[in-house]
């Protein structure tokens, strides 16, 4: 078997021959004439079809300058290795060599990339002829794949295998090479933070303990552009209003194996808001009804959001007051000498312009109405730039495309433009494969299947299944989230769930159906109208559980309305430091079936950045109860219990209890009431580990029941004992998902409480 290389092929290319120079030709200066002209060496490749393409005429005068193209026309057809010309008298002899045909095709080395990606790459084709040129481009081409994999040290050659029949067999022998990993960014220039607090900041990452996994710190030129932004924006979010990025240098290492990365910045002063003005340059508005909307305070710090959140504002109460093309114009004056910013408000009349239409391109799923429907703006609206941007974004928010863009151009009339959205589609359907470990539940599996863009109408429709130790679950889902054709959002929920002496005695049974309904009341509220019923079942209660869980064996019936109110500041963005929710929900069982209920819940909850956004606070307080009326009685399943209320005790580890029983289960409760606390924040690592710390503490109680003593005469107490905990987490990033290591400690508890010190959870799918 012999084997020559692919540069030998290309080497051979370039000294095709043609042995006929016009200087032997007698009479060469002269024209001659050729009475035949015959094809020698021809195998594949019709006589005819090379006589077409030397195209000299027979027994007519041919010169030397047709003689040199018809010369040309043979080597540039690609045909053949050796082309030769012979005069003999009167004849003219075409000696040729034909390139060999390719039999097959195949890959050697690549373990990374298959055979079936590699084979899409490429250009050249089996049962066709052989192009060294060609193959020298494939080798390129699929070269590119591997470094736009991150793997810039990678080799590709072409290589050939002569066989019988001038036959060859093509391979292309792959050296694949190791990531061309980050391997330090640097900054120059940098005093009011770290070079490791501006890494943070980056998209890219250099390499660090799970280099194996991450990939955001192999080298990508396009996502150089995108980390000066990032700093950009960094930076003057922080009071750097003249912030600059002077250049990016990456520099790769003679082995290419690694890239170095230097930003070099320039900070400039740090400014701070000075005097903040609105002013109407419009006859007959008030520019005092617009600066109620500012939220720049004097003496802050420099955050061009807060301008925009404030000139976002401004714009939407022109809207409500019916004031077209009304522009509010940021007008900023630096004062150097105390590095402070003037800012005006200004508000001037905008151009007359109206939206002509809105062309929708490159949607072959999604209907239309899809992304239409994320517009505020329609056909002879004027025409808001702003709110074209949000626009833009609420479609790309949507996860249905890899790629939205939203363009205008003029349209039919100086005042007219149209709206062009061109749209890249991916898959939106998802098979998730999961593990899940808890101290308590174990090892658990769960296996799901999502459509985000049902039938390409924006429904969401997904299947799941899940178990763990002593507890399996099943549920369908469907969300319709413009029912009717307005902002009203449907869905349709059923599930299973069954639990075998889940941190108990006992086994449940559930089965609910729920629809609903939500749509907004306000920029940042929304409120969501359900309809339950169900099925609850108590079963396999020893004899040596309380006289209250043998009472509550069987099932009951459950038919229930209730409701939702949710804000949430993030839905607006008003603040993009600090963002606050609330939650009231109140549910009224008693419509039909056997359980007559009110439950009602509350949670108050924030979240804010402090320390130059390296540190992040959150804070919740929750409260429960449920109210009972006629002759009904609370049981086991109506009841709250525990859950992750309070960490550092079991689920169902606190609450009344009947300490009488042998196995001091839980009872629930009607009440409870808790408060977390907690702040998480860098340890000192390098952030690519994806490791950080924090510290909680939570406090609250469970009480409450209907009945404190069973059918045997036992009281229970049931008061409100506060209960406390304090600890220490570990967060950390991995490639098989998040994980959370919770250290805690009771510093608040009753002598019957079930304490649990050390929690880990993972999530993953694959």
């Amino acid at each position: 078997m012999e084997r020559k290389l692919g540069k030998g092929a290309v080497a051979l290319m370039a000294a095709l021959a043609i042995t006929m120079p016009v200087g032997l030709i007698p009479g060469a200066a002269q024209a001659v004439v050729f009475s035949t002209i015959t094809v020698e060496g021809n195998q594949q490749i019709e006589t005819g079809a090379v006589l077409s393409t030397l195209d000299l005429p027979v027994g007519q005068d041919v010169s030397p300058g047709q003689i040199n193209d018809a010369l040309q026309r043979l080597q540039g057809s690609g045909l053949f290795e050796t082309v030769e010309l012979v005069p003999q008298g009167g004849q003219l002899v075409v000696r040729v060599s034909e390139y060999p045909i390719v039999n097959q095709i195949s890959f050697e080395g690549n373990r990374r990339l298959n055979n079936d990606r590699l084979t899409e790459i490429i250009r050249s084709q089996p049962r066709r002829v052989y192009q060294p040129s060609q193959a020298i481009q494939d080798a390129q081409a699929i070269a590119q794949i591997y470094a736009a994999e991150g793997r810039l040290a990678a080799r590709v050659d072409p290589r050939i295998i002569r066989r019988s029949g001038n036959r060859i067999d093509l391979v292309f022998e792959i050296r694949e090479g190791n990531l061309t990993e980050i391997e330090r960014i640097s900054f120059v220039g940098n005093r009011a933070f770290s070079d490791r607090r501006l890494r943070n900041v980056l998209e890219t990452k250099q390499a660090g303990l799970l280099r194996t996994f991450i990939r955001r710190d192999t080298f990508a030129p396009e996502r150089i552009p995108l980390d000066e932004q990032l700093l950009t924006d960094f930076y003057r979010s922080q009071g750097y209003a003249d912030f600059r990025v002077q250049g990016t240098a990456p520099e790769i290492a003679r082995e290419r194996d690694a890239f170095f990365v230097t930003f070099s910045i320039e900070e400039g002063p740090r400014y701070r808001f000075g005097r903040v003005d609105t002013v109407s340059e419009i006859p007959g508005v008030d520019a005092a009804l617009f600066a109620a909307q500012n939220r720049v305070q004097r003496g802050g710090v420099y955050n061009p959001s807060i301008i925009d959140t404030t000139i976002r504002r401004m714009e939407t109460v022109a809207i409500q007051q019916g004031l077209d093309f009304i522009s509010i114009e940021p007008r900023v004056t630096r004062n150097p000498q105390n590095q402070s910013l003037d800012l005006t408000f200004a508000l001037t009349r905008g151009q007359r312009i109206f939206v002509e239409r809105i062309d929708i391109e490159g949607n072959t799923t999604t209907l239309d109405e899809v992304i239409r429907r994320q517009f505020n703006t329609v056909e002879g609206d004027p025409f808001n730039p702003r709110e074209i941007r949000n626009s833009a974004e609420r479609v790309r928010a949507l996860g249905y495309f890899t790629d939205a863009q939203v363009e205008t151009r003029q349209g039919s009339g100086p005042d007219q433009v149209i709206v062009g959205v061109n749209v890249e589609e991916q898959p939106t359907g998802s098979l998730s494969l999961g593990a899940a470990y808890g101290v308590n539940s174990g090892v658990g599996f769960n296996i799901g299947l999502t459509e985000r863009n049902f039938l390409g109408r924006g429904q969401t429709l997904g299947v799941q299944l899940s178990t763990a130790s002593g507890d399996r679950t099943a549920g369908i889902n469907f969300i319709e989230p413009y029912f009717l054709g307005r902002d009203l959002r449907f869905g349709f929920s059923a599930n299973y769930s069954e639990t075998e002496s889940l941190n108990s005695d006992y086994d449940t049974r559930a089965i609910r159906v729920q629809p609903s309904i939500e749509f907004p009341i306000s920029e940042n509220a929304r409120i969501e109208l359900r309809y339950r019923v169900g099925e609850d079942d108590l079963s396999s209660v020893p004899d040596t559980s309380s006289q209250l869980l043998i009472d509550d064996v069987g099932s009951r019936i459950t038919s229930a309305i209730g409701y939702t109110y949710n804000w949430d500041s993030r839905r607006t963005g008003l603040d993009p430091l600090t963002a606050y929710r609330f939650r009231f929900s109140q549910d009224f069982a008693g419509a039909g079936g056997d359980t007559k209920t009110i439950t009602t819940t509350a949670l108050a909850g924030v979240e804010s950045t402090a320390w130059r956004e390296s540190v992040t606070l959150r804070a919740e307080l929750e409260a429960g109860a449920i109210y009972s009326y006629g002759d009904y009685e609370t049981w086991i399943l109506d009841r709250f219990r525990t859950g992750n209320r309070i960490r550092g005790f079991e689920p169902n580890g606190f609450g009344p209890r009947d300490l009488e029983a042998e196995n001091e289960d839980g009872l629930g409760g009607n009440y409870y009431w808790s408060a977390r606390a907690e702040a998480q924040f860098p340890i000192g690592l390098p952030e690519e580990y994806g490791i950080s710390g924090g510290l909680f503490a939570d406090v609250g109680s469970l009480w409450g029941l209907d009945r404190t003593s069973g059918t045997d005469g036992v009281e229970i107490d049931d008061s409100m004992y506060v209960r406390g905990a304090v600890g220490a987490s570990i967060f950390w990033t991995t490639p098989i998902g998040p994980l959370r290591f919770n250290f805690s400690q009771a510093v608040r508890k009753e002598d019957y409480d079930l304490e649990q010190n050390f929690d880990l959870t993972i999530q993953t799918n694959f």
